[in-house]
């Protein structure tokens, strides 16, 4: 192989590291797995298509395009913010691989081909939730982080959004599951932000971001908080069986997983610690997978 070649293919592959961290890819399919399961509980969503894998596909890109809009336009705005902070400063756009120009491009094309899938293949309620998402992300709680605590409030609508848009998409309209689901998902960011917010408290800080509920930082009134909002878990993590959507066992297992939610939130107010944080984020992390799937499960069963 020729060096010209070589260094071709090695560009070539660069840059497709590049979106991928533009897109924040681990993130977005977080994001897209929420939607894609709130759509597979629709009661009769398995024989409401002809070929249901083609349309379960194409609600993931749908999503996945607009979720990695919203993250590109997050980053084209705080380019500066996040070559401040080591955790974000090999980001594309703050490094200087990609220019705000391209990042902005890639935002428009992605939202509006998103957005135009959920509308065209599925409904436009669906892509209308999508493109609100978008917009309350990017140009609502992305500034808002630099003047209040309270952007983790607005921040968490689009955060619970996905659920509803995938709701929405094979309902083709808005009803109490959909709600439930996004209840579910609504309050679990907090206790989940939070301790991310926790961990980097000093990056976050130092970029003038303003996430934690005290304006001290990391004190027990925000370990208090993430505690009211894991205990918040347990009434909207028990309306889908309310709602008829689930049965006993998955009832159980939510219950549990929000036992374990609350139970590590009282040991970081206990604790006080960064590795205290830590264990609430990776609860929150193995918390949502383990509700929406348990969810699934027993419907299918």
């Amino acid at each position: 192989m020729s060096s010209e070649v070589r260094n071709s293919s090695l560009n070539i592959g660069s840059k497709i590291k590049d979106y991928l961290k533009l897109i924040k890819l681990s993130l977005s399919i977080m994001v897209v797995f929420s939607s894609v399961l709130a759509y597979l509980l629709v009661p009769g969503i398995e024989s409401k298509y002809e070929n249901p894998l083609k349309m379960t596909i194409l609600l993931a890109i749908g999503g996945l395009l607009v979720t990695g809009s919203a993250n590109a336009i997050n980053q084209a705005v705080e380019k500066n913010t996040d070559a401040m902070m080591k955790r974000t400063s090999d980001r594309p756009v703050a490094a200087g691989r990609m220019s705000v120009t391209e990042a902005w491009i890639f935002a428009i094309v992605a939202g509006a081909v998103g957005i135009f899938i959920l509308g065209y293949y599925f409904n436009w309620t669906s892509a209308g939730l999508a493109a609100f998402s978008l917009f309350l992300y990017a140009f609502i709680y992305t500034p808002l982080k630099k003047v209040n605590s309270i952007s983790v409030l607005v921040g968490a609508v689009p955060g619970a959004l996905p659920c509803l848009i995938g709701w929405a998409a094979g309902q083709d309209e808005l009803t109490a599951g959909g709600w439930a689901l996004f209840a579910i998902q609504f309050f679990w960011q907090f206790p989940h932000f939070w301790a991310i917010a926790w961990i980097a408290h000093k990056d976050y800080q130092h970029a003038g971001f303003k996430l934690l509920p005290s304006v001290e930082g990391p004190t027990k009134y925000s370990a208090i908080q993430a505690i009211i909002y894991s205990l918040l878990l347990i009434p909207v993590g028990v309306l889908p069986y309310f709602l008829g959507m689930s049965g006993i066992v998955s009832l159980l297992i939510i219950l549990v997983a929000n036992v374990l939610m609350i139970y590590q939130s009282v040991r970081l107010y206990r604790e006080m610690e960064i590795q205290a944080a830590r264990r609430v984020m990776f609860s929150s992390y193995i918390y949502l997978p383990i509700v929406l799937l348990a969810l699934l499960v027993d419907k299918i069963s």
